[in-house]
């Protein structure tokens, strides 16, 4: 599998430096090349933003390629931007699911956690296991610190619930207290769940319904983790609404006649696209019919979701630990559906695909604001660590929105996000493994920036979208750039490219002219 092009680090962040400097000329442009005394609100050297005292509560759901525009199907969800904090410019490191919950859990981006892929030799859960990241999770900073902390649903593409990996029993990682996780459980029936140990098979009743039965562990959790006065973490991570996507039995007919959203986008060609998007042909009306069916379909899993949603904040509100809890909601990637001509998946640097929700209720979060600060998926990891008053390891490389979520503003922030991407996927039993009428990329590196999109791919072609004036990604200008403008922006590139710890990335990421 192709690797992430090698770069030195030393030369990208000096030639980074000296573009910057250069830019212009001038005193201002100078001064702007010497890296600012490193005071780094969010990335922690010590405790976090609750040392002591009544440590709040954390609940993540984390679902499987939800993208924005199902949000207006979860009532619950929309509720939650009504009392808590939307982050209108979140994105993921990898449009694809293991490289991105490896990144949730480890705080890191994929050129550190190696994960690239669902599976083989560069991804899936075999490798995040042999490389020790399962003890380098959210899950370690939490649990040191006295949290209860449990996951149920999904954890990583390759896990099977019997496998022993050596033990006396199946397997369970680390640092969790409780464990309900299934393998590959796409259909959401008929799948087996390991529970803390013990394997246990579920059927087709409409009682086995995984979404539900992750709802059903996740209550009890939480009840137990109050009834004890202990605090907890648990993230309840839905395979909905991913392929096939399947909803419960009883929203099977819901949104009679919804059809495919046509933004400017929907089966709208590329100019000068790269090679892996050139020759895609519009979609004929068979193929808008079957988008139309599977967007049907998403929406529908969806609501099962957000009845989970609604439950857990009445069994907070009824175990009183409304006041005390975070919910947040998210998704692992988003999801494209007739987008550039592309039938259904995700794998690209689109925003369809990597700008996903992120939604925050809790304690002293302000109601119905937006933060349009751009963050990622790293940041989740230092975020809960300083919510639960537990020390950032330095090599996390994400930022804490802890001072987001007390409504402050903050002025030294990222000017840019890293994505990573290694393709194209040849492993046709990967769930993800596209179609022929989808996005198959080849291995790419991209920078978002707030209002501009650049993309580097391993055969040498380039990206460049000004999305002031092309919101929906279609005009490629790479071509138009200046020479110099080019250059920055690869320089920018490699400096993210070679960050490894949270000093490194945050310089990379806040000299973005």
């Amino acid at each position: 599998m192709i690797r992430t092009r090698p770069r030195l680090a030393v030369a990208a962040l000096s030639l980074l430096t000296l573009i910057v400097a250069g830019c212009g000329g001038g005193g201002h442009h100078a001064k702007r090349a010497q890296p600012p005394p490193v005071v780094l609100p969010g990335v922690g050297h010590g405790a976090g933003a609750n040392p002591q005292g009544n440590r709040p509560n954390i609940v993540l759901v984390l679902t499987d390629d939800l993208s924005w525009n199902l949000v207006r199907y979860m009532p619950h969800v929309e509720a939650m931007q009504r009392h808590g904090v939307t982050f209108s410019q979140y994105f993921v490191t990898d449009s694809l699911c293991c490289p991105s919950r490896s990144s949730i859990f480890t705080g890191r981006y994929p050129h550190d956690t190696g994960i690239f892929q669902n599976a083989g030799p560069d991804g899936g859960f075999a490798m995040f296991h042999n490389r020790g990241e399962e003890s380098q999770t959210f899950a370690t900073a939490l649990q040191t610190a006295g949290y209860q902390t449990g996951i149920l649903g999904k954890y990583l593409n390759g896990y099977h619930p019997a496998d022993k990996l050596g033990e006396s029993r199946p397997y369970v990682a680390p640092f969790w207290s409780e464990w309900g996780v299934a393998g590959e459980a796409y259909p959401e029936f008929n799948y087996h769940l390991n529970e803390n140990g013990h394997v246990r098979k579920y059927h087709q009743h409409a009682r086995d319904y995984l979404t539900d039965v992750i709802a059903r562990r996740g209550l009890a959790f939480i009840r137990r983790s109050a009834a004890a006065r202990e605090p907890f973490m648990i993230e309840l991570a839905t395979f909905a609404p991913h392929a096939p996507y399947t909803p419960a039995p009883r929203n099977a007919r819901d949104f009679p006649g919804l059809g495919v959203p046509r933004t400017p986008a929907f089966n709208a060609a590329n100019t000068k696209p790269p090679s892996w998007l050139a020759n895609h042909v519009p979609l004929g009306p068979i193929r808008t019919r079957v988008l139309n069916r599977w967007f049907r379909k998403r929406a529908q899993s969806v609501e099962a979701v957000d009845r989970m949603l609604g439950l857990i904040e009445r069994t907070l509100a009824r175990t009183g630990q409304s006041r005390n809890t975070y919910l947040v909601f998210s998704s692992d990637n988003g999801y494209h559906m007739g987008d550039h001509r592309l039938l259904a998946g995700k794998l690209t640097a689109f925003d369809t695909d990597i700008r996903v929700p992120l939604i925050v209720t809790g304690p002293h979060v302000p109601a119905g604001k937006f933060v349009d600060k751009l963050t990622e998926n790293v940041d989740l990891y230092p975020t809960f660590a300083r919510l639960a008053g537990s020390r950032v390891p330095d090599l996390v490389e994400g930022r804490s929105l802890v001072p987001f979520l007390r409504g402050r503003s903050v002025r030294d922030w990222r000017r840019a996000v890293l994505i990573e991407h290694h393709g194209p996927d040849v492993q046709a039993a990967d769930p993800d493994f596209p179609n022929v009428d989808s996005a198959n990329p080849t291995s790419y590196e991209a920078l978002r920036m707030p209002h501009a999109l650049y993309v580097e791919y391993v055969n040498g072609e380039r990206e460049y979208y000004d999305l002031t004036r092309d919101p929906y990604e279609l005009n490629n200008t790479f071509d138009a750039l200046r020479p110099l403008r080019r250059l920055q922006l690869r320089a920018m590139l490699g400096a993210l490219e070679a960050c490894h710890d949270a000093i490194t990335c945050w310089r990379a990421a806040s000299h973005i002219p």
